[in-house]
This record gives C-alpha cells, structure tokens and sequence, in this order.
C-alpha cells in the first residue's frame, strides 16, 4: 500500500490570512466611511475653521479678516467681564453638580426599594427631563418665581425677588436646573442599580447585614463606575450651561448669572466680534479637556486603590 505525503506549504496559510484581514479592512472602511465623512464635515472642520476664526478679527459679516495672532486670547484673558462669566460658570457648576448627583442616586434608591406603582414614580422624576429649555424657563419665569403672584413666594408667604436679586439669581437658577434635569441622573442609577446581582444581598441578609451596611458594602462601591460617568457628565453640562439662564435672566442681574458660553454669544452676535468669540469659546474649550482628564484621573487611581 503506497501512501502519499503531501508537500508543505509554508507560508500560504499567513498569505491567505493576511489577504482575509486585508479583505475585512477594506469592507470595514466602506462601512465606516460615511460616518467619518459626517464626522469631518460636522466636526474636525468646524474646529479647525473655529480656532482659525480665534486667530483673526474677522466679524460677523466675514469682512475684516486678518490674522492677528493671540490677541483675541490677550484681551480675553485682561478683560474682567470674561473673567466674571468664567466664574459664573465655575459657580454654577460647583452648585449644581453635588445636589444633580446625590438627588439622582436618592431618587433611584427610593425608586428601585418600591413594590408599588414604580412607573408613577419613574415619570415624575425622569418626566421634566423631556422638557424643552423654553418650556422650563416660562414655566419657573411665569408661575414659581414671580414675586406677586409666583408658586414658591405663595408657599413661603414673602415676596423676595429670586431672579432680581443679585446675591439668589444665581441659586435659583440651580434649583431650576436641577429640577428639571436631575430625571437623567436618576435614570443611569436606576438602571445600575437593576444590574446589581440579588444573591449579594441575600448573601448579606443571611449574614445579619443591615439596610445601611448593605448600601455602604455592596451598593455604593457596585455604582461607583456608574457615579464616576455621571459626575463627567454633569461637569460637561453644567459648564456648558446657557439656555435657561440665557431665558430667564439674560445673565442679569448685574451679570450675576452670566455664564461664558452667553458671554461668547454676546460678543459674537451682539458685538459682532466673531474671532474674539471664538477665543473665548476656546478658553472654556481648554477648561473643559482639563476638568475631564482631571476627573478620569482621579477616578482611575480610585479604582486602582481599591483593586
């Protein structure tokens, strides 16, 4: 009986691999490729034309445009007015972040511990999230903060002018916020928490845990992802703040609410002064990488430290 040993062929199985990985990067390209071109034209391009705009004193009608370095940054970082919005904004933030965050994860621990009529509960605190920023605002502006006649002066029996006085424009703008967007929070929660699995803390009963030493040992350490995104998050958005005080308020009193994406917006198309605009958007640009990579950081060497 004769039998047959076939040749080895080294190097046509790499060959072949490599023309089927070269297959599946030219396919993967033409599926991407359509997102990447909205994702230039929508993005990368405006940011550069926009940090080009920085550079110029060019205006709103495009006329003017000659490149003048950093002088738009110079005279940004030497005018006050830039300085007071940046601190409304760092003012808004720092007010609203603690309350949005621990009112979400509250909101959610009441919610999730219900046995009855949780979808009532889950409309009420996520309901106002899905409100419009002009809906918001003339709902607070005309019925809870008017000194007359408003909701909150009727419950409280005074008359103090929430949105006219310089030292709680400022505080009322964060109630309002946080009213009206601590549903998206509480909804991350709520869902962290449904994914926590049951058999901890049947595992913890049986061991005589209590209510409290089940939230401080298993609840709170299994959100702590879920909280590091949210805090992000909310940092983001706080320091982006702009449509409900740019409704209500305008930034008044006395600029006391005005924050510096308004304050872009005003030398932008107020003062018609588009590159020195785009300096300033860029200055809470470089204030928002820091803060986010800052965050992460701090958040990365917690979870580290606990591993």
């Amino acid at each position: 009986m004769t039998t047959t040993v076939a040749a080895p062929t080294t190097g046509s199985a790499p060959l072949a691999e490599a023309k089927v990985r070269r297959s599946w990067t030219q396919h993967g390209l033409l599926f991407v490729a359509p997102f990447l071109l909205v994702y230039l034209a929508f993005l990368v391009w405006p940011t550069l034309l926009g940090l080009r705009m920085s550079l110029s004193s060019v205006n709103i009608a495009g006329s003017n445009d000659r490149l003048v370095g950093f002088a738009n940054y110079a005279e940004a970082f030497g005018d006050p007015r830039m300085w007071r919005s940046l601190w409304n904004t760092v003012v808004f933030t720092a007010l609203s972040t603690v309350p949005l965050v621990l009112l979400g994860l509250l909101f959610a621990l009441l919610v999730h511990n219900l046995r009855f009529m949780q979808w009532l509960w889950r409309l009420s605190f996520f309901g106002p999230f899905l409100l419009p920023s002009a809906v918001v605002s003339i709902l607070w502006l005309r019925m809870i903060y008017p000194p007359d006649f408003g909701l909150l002066n009727g419950t409280l029996g005074t008359d103090i002018l929430w949105l006219g006085d310089p030292g709680l424009a400022m505080w009322s703008m964060v109630l309002t916020t946080v009213w009206w967007t601590v549903g998206f929070n509480f909804l991350l929660y709520l869902a962290a928490l449904q994914s926590i699995p049951q058999h901890l803390y049947e595992a913890a009963a049986i061991d005589g845990a209590s209510a409290w030493d089940k939230l401080r040992a298993i609840t709170l350490p299994m959100l702590s992802r879920t909280t590091a995104l949210i805090v992000i998050l909310q940092l983001l958005a706080s320091l982006k703040v702009f449509d409900q005080i740019y409704l209500m308020t305008g930034g008044g009193p006395e600029d006391a609410t005005r924050p510096i994406i308004e304050y872009a917006y005003d030398m932008g198309f107020t003062s018609y002064r588009i590159g020195y605009a785009s300096a300033v958007s860029y200055i809470l640009f470089v204030l928002i990488v820091v803060v986010s990579l800052v965050q992460l950081r701090l958040f990365r060497k917690r979870e580290e430290a606990s591993s």
